[in-house]
């Protein structure tokens, strides 16, 4: 036997031993076990399956031990991806540190901010926020405002964020500030990281369409923030930033494998609605759910792969944008197909008459529109998709 089957027996007899049963299921609404100083388990499996996770290093497998990690492989990270999928082990924790700061962390920090920053981070004690969109800079990332001036020993925050995800629960952010107003807007942009804890920030939560909402506007009233927590070189964010929305994509891509509560089975459900189609407007609607789960399981097979490449040392990065896209617009189809074969049954609300699977179905619908913003938008994606992946020439106008 191989040392790469004899980890995939040993990792399958550990998460068959280790996963609960109550875990080997889809995550509901609200069911989701964040990292962070105080997470939140609703019931004792939860901290089991996090505590075990945690305690096997599971939580980044391929990081080094130095920091917090497993120290495996690719391959054999592949393979513990696999297994989990597997039995349908639900996510340990959601952590948007360990997706998307820690790996620029891992090539841009210092060796005291890993130190400081990715052991917790790897043990799920932090949890993070990102503070990159403005209202004034969405799309147009590189206008924003925030301003951190070098004050000696430290920077004072001031400006705001918008749409930032759990901003009013999370422990700290990862924020882009302007540290040079008189620079052009892309060179004069940094990574720095603050604690949600200190004085003068604030966080005002956002409501969606959707009656649930995990956005926020963060406000920053002379916000000190220590140097030390300055990534890379000072005004060098904007390269910083690309990495890193690189790997939210990269992400973002992936959800569809999670047992995440945004996620439903197409096929099943429509089943469930249309059994035995009887008309032809059925039979269309029938063939329009194949259509889309053949689609949904290539998209899963190429992510799979792109991994894959990734994990050999592959440049994917461009190629995530293509995936993020494809993904987020796949998802709104699914959901008007499903809202399709359920008819009525697709209005409920807050009606007892409708179940909660029916609700949460009708919200995730809603929800799945803004998916194609977060992230970086549709359109965005496509701009990346032309001039990084297919490296085509700018339109600079057609002079009369």
């Amino acid at each position: 036997m191989s040392d790469l089957e004899q980890f995939q027996t040993e990792t399958r007899q550990w998460l068959e031993a280790n996963c609960p049963m109550s875990l080997r299921t889809p995550t509901p609404d609200g069911e989701l076990i964040w990292g962070g100083r105080e997470p939140n388990f609703t019931f004792d499996d939860q901290r089991l399956w996090f505590e075990r996770m945690r305690d096997k290093n599971w939580f980044c497998p391929t990081w080094s031990t130095e920091y917090g990690g497993a120290g495996l492989s690719p391959k054999e990270n592949s393979i513990l991806e696999k297994e989990m999928r597997k039995i349908k082990c639900r996510p340990p924790q959601i952590n948007l540190g360990i997706w998307m700061l820690g790996p620029v962390l891992l090539e841009h920090g210092s060796e005291a901010q890993k130190q400081q920053f990715l052991k917790p981070m790897a043990r799920g004690e932090v949890r993070w926020c990102q503070g990159f969109s403005e209202p004034n800079a969405g799309s147009d990332l590189a206008s924003l405002r925030t301003s951190a001036v070098d004050m000696g020993d430290h920077y004072l925050v001031n400006g705001s964020k918008i749409w930032t995800s759990y901003g009013d629960k999370s422990d700290w952010m990862y924020a882009l500030v302007r540290t040079d107003p008189k620079a052009p807007k892309h060179q004069g942009i940094s990574l720095i990281l603050l604690d949600m804890r200190s004085d003068g920030v604030k966080t005002a939560p956002i409501d969606l369409i959707s009656g649930k909402s995990s956005f926020c506007e963060v406000f920053f009233d002379n916000v000190r923030v220590p140097k030390e927590n300055l990534i890379g070189d000072i005004n060098d964010g904007w390269k910083l930033a690309k990495e890193l929305l690189q790997h939210e994509r990269s992400a973002m891509s992936k959800f569809g494998e999670f047992q995440l509560p945004t996620h439903f089975d197409l096929m099943s459900l429509v089943q469930d609605y249309l059994p035995t189609p009887r008309s032809a407007s059925e039979t269309s609607l029938l063939y329009k759910a194949h259509e889309a789960d053949m689609e949904e399981h290539a998209y899963h097979l190429t992510v799979q792969r792109l991994t894959q490449e990734m994990q050999a040392g592959q440049n994917c990065f461009g190629l995530m944008s293509i995936m993020k896209l494809v993904h987020t617009e796949q998802e709104i189809v699914k959901f008007e197909i499903l809202l399709d074969a359920m008819g009525y049954r697709a209005l409920g609300w807050e009606d007892d008459s409708f179940t909660t699977q029916e609700q949460a179905i009708n919200r995730a619908w809603l929800n799945s529109f803004s998916q194609t913003i977060a992230g970086g938008s549709s359109e965005v994606q496509l701009n990346v998709i032309a001039k990084r992946v297919l490296q085509l020439p700018e339109n600079k106008g057609v002079s009369t």
